[in-house]
């Protein structure tokens, strides 16, 4: 990863050598800034075409003609204003970050059911839980174990995971409760998928754009996950996912879907497959952008999510009666 990475930037700094465009720090220079920038190095033009319609030519005429007829925005506004031109790309990983501000897009998973409840989780979990690496894990009463990884922002101990699985050894199955993961670091979602891999299994690919060119891009690289040195898990498991599943959690149930013996179940995750890299606007502002696209074993991209092997929804009953559904699917 580190080194797709250090190619990513080195092609952007050998691209440097040429003329490079200041714009001026006004509302036209910022808008023009910002445009350009993604014009050139954002890598999902093709699929937000396809899926969503989105003409960023068009994106460019309509906002240059509306940054051209705006006069004394206040920052507040000219935040606004740009945040609303890279939301026409419906990316969680498209920002525009200021000192007082961050524009973001969730309809990734605003738009859906939560599928989730805190109130359901702590019937499950109870009190006498254990923590361990950021994740919560217990054995339930059927003899499932069960583990919720909220988070891939923070790092993951081989030792822990160890400890863990040893834990965890004596029950039948094994869930994996990811909902509501919104991400983090990839080399810690490999880690875990790891954990359930017994031989080098090929998950998917991985390139970068090489140019300014909507298509520049460099050949796809294979990404592989290895099976980890300590305790593996060899029984049945279950990945319960929703829509609030993103970015490296995304990576992760793709990763999974690859290992033996596991099955997906709840709702489709909401996509976030693009590596994010920053830019700098005439203001200081910074943009995070997708840079780097991954997509699955058979190719396909998954920017948009990653369909459940079972479709589970939770019900207003189950709610209201403190279950919860998507759970008790993977336990049967």
């Amino acid at each position: 990863m580190k080194q797709m990475l250090f190619t990513l930037i080195a092609s952007y700094a050998l691209c440097s050598c040429v003329d490079v465009v200041e714009y001026p720090d006004t509302t036209v220079g910022n808008t023009e800034a910002l445009w350009h920038i993604m014009d050139e190095r954002y890598c999902f033009f093709k699929e937000k075409k396809e899926q969503l319609g989105v003409d960023w030519d068009d994106v460019h005429s309509r906002y240059r003609y509306q940054a051209e007829q705006a006069q004394g925005l206040t920052r507040v506004q000219l935040m606004e204003f740009l945040g609303g031109m890279l939301a026409t790309l419906k990316d969680g990983h498209v920002n525009l970050a200021a000192s007082f501000d961050y524009t973001r897009n969730w309809s990734w998973k605003e738009d859906y059911p939560a599928n989730f409840a805190d109130t359901l989780q702590r019937h499950y979990l109870g009190t006498d839980y254990k923590i361990s690496s950021g994740m919560s894990y217990r054995i339930l009463d059927d003899n499932t174990g069960y583990v919720y990884v909220p988070t891939f922002e923070n790092k993951i101990g081989d030792g822990n995971l160890d400890e863990i699985f040893y834990y965890l050894a004596p029950c039948s199955r094994l869930i994996i409760d990811i909902r509501n993961n919104g991400g983090g670091m990839l080399t810690e979602a490999e880690r875990l998928a790891a954990r359930f891999c017994h031989e080098k299994t090929l998950v998917g690919y991985m390139c970068h754009k090489t140019g300014p060119g909507h298509d520049d891009f460099s050949e796809r690289k294979e990404q592989w996950i290895e099976p980890s040195a300590g305790i593996r898990w060899n029984k049945e498991v279950c990945v319960l996912t929703n829509r609030a599943v993103y970015s490296a959690a995304n990576e992760f149930v793709k990763y999974m879907k690859r290992m033996p013996r596991v099955t997906v179940i709840g709702d489709t995750t909401g996509g976030g497959s693009g590596m994010p890299y920053n830019a700098e606007l005439p203001n200081g502002w910074t943009v995070r952008y997708s840079a780097c696209p991954m997509y699955d074993a058979d190719g396909g991209s998954t920017e948009f999510g990653i369909d459940p092997d079972i479709k589970v929804d939770i019900t207003a009953e189950d709610l209201a009666r403190g279950i919860d559904t998507i759970i008790e699917a993977a336990r049967k």
